[in-house]
């Protein structure tokens, strides 16, 4: 059953697709980095104005292989080296543990891995596969980022719910202590465990709330209305989006026998946020769209609330 479904429209790319290499063969994280061309190390150096003059306070982050320029920091930022910053989840994931993919984003200012838990979950009587995205910038916009993202495996949906009983992302920043804190990161096991037991608690309590067909579509059409006083490119581009999640939630496969209720239309608008094509493909639409994979969806998580108002 599961293989039919695959082969009529499952077989989709992931929210990451197109980013970074494979690098599922390799047995730790420092192999993943060689895989994915991140064996490369910061540098810091003074910062001068044009005419020489030495700023006090900042430092100027710069990629020791090509001497690109990442970031400029203040010189309380502590560098964490991509090979400091993976490390921990050799031993936080022990035996079992995939490194999916690996790679940088915006010139090498955030780079992260993709590596794939070894439990697997059956909730709701689907199985949920936990993935653990790690982030390292270099700019100064963020710390160290660790986050949980669930993907439903029949068809490659995230469930990355923003949920108020567990959380799905841990950080830190980058300071002096900020190494012990990386290390403290073997927490996120316990993190891990608790997000996912609390998205089966949730998972459960969307499939008991039914919807009628009127209410999805008073959902839908509050995702993307169509008024009078819209310009006709508008309202043809939001009718079209419209057309599109409607599809998703009545005609898909594998939603067929889940029932009318709230977890069929979180699973829907997560399809479309995951999946759709845009309007408009911009240069950085890919990386876009792995980074809302990471930080959480809008759509999704309006979806979530929108469903638990209804119940």
């Amino acid at each position: 059953m599961a293989a039919n479904v695959e082969t009529m429209f499952y077989v989709r790319e992931k929210p990451w697709h197109g980013l970074g290499v494979e690098v599922e063969e390799a047995p730790t994280s420092a192999d993943a980095l060689v895989c994915a061309g991140l064996n490369w190390e910061i540098l810091q150096k003074d910062v001068y104005t044009a005419d020489g003059s030495l700023i006090d306070g900042y430092k100027v982050n710069i990629r020791n292989s090509d001497n690109a320029m990442l970031g400029i920091v203040s010189e309380r930022y502590k560098v964490v080296q991509n090979e400091d910053a993976f490390r921990f989840t050799d031993d936080l994931l022990g035996a079992g543990v995939t490194y999916e993919t690996a790679g940088a984003l915006q010139g090498g200012r955030k780079v992260w891995m993709l590596a794939k838990m070894p439990q697997r979950y059956i909730i709701g009587g689907d199985e949920i596969a936990p993935y653990m995205v790690i982030m390292n910038s270099h700019d100064g916009s963020s710390g160290i980022k660790v986050a949980m993202t669930p993907i439903r495996v029949v068809c490659q949906n995230t469930l990355n719910l923003a949920l108020n009983n567990a959380k799905r992302i841990w950080t830190t920043k980058h300071t002096e202590n900020v190494m012990n804190r990386v290390h403290e990161a073997r927490e996120t096991l316990m993190l891990a465990e608790a997000y996912m037991g609390g998205l089966g608690h949730e998972i459960d309590a969307l499939s008991k709330i039914k919807l009628t067909d009127k209410k999805v579509m008073d959902f839908m059409q509050e995702f993307f209305p169509a008024t009078e006083d819209m310009s006709e490119i508008t309202k043809k581009n939001n009718l079209r989006l419209l057309e599109d999640m409607k599809r998703r939630y009545w005609e898909a496969p594998d939603l067929a026998n889940i029932g009318k209720n709230g977890y069929r239309f979180v699973n829907a608008v997560s399809d479309f946020a995951t999946h759709a094509d845009p309007l408009r493909k911009t240069k950085n639409y890919n990386e876009n769209l792995f980074l809302r994979t990471i930080e959480g969806n809008s759509l999704i998580d309006k979806a979530y609330k929108m469903v638990l108002t209804a119940a």
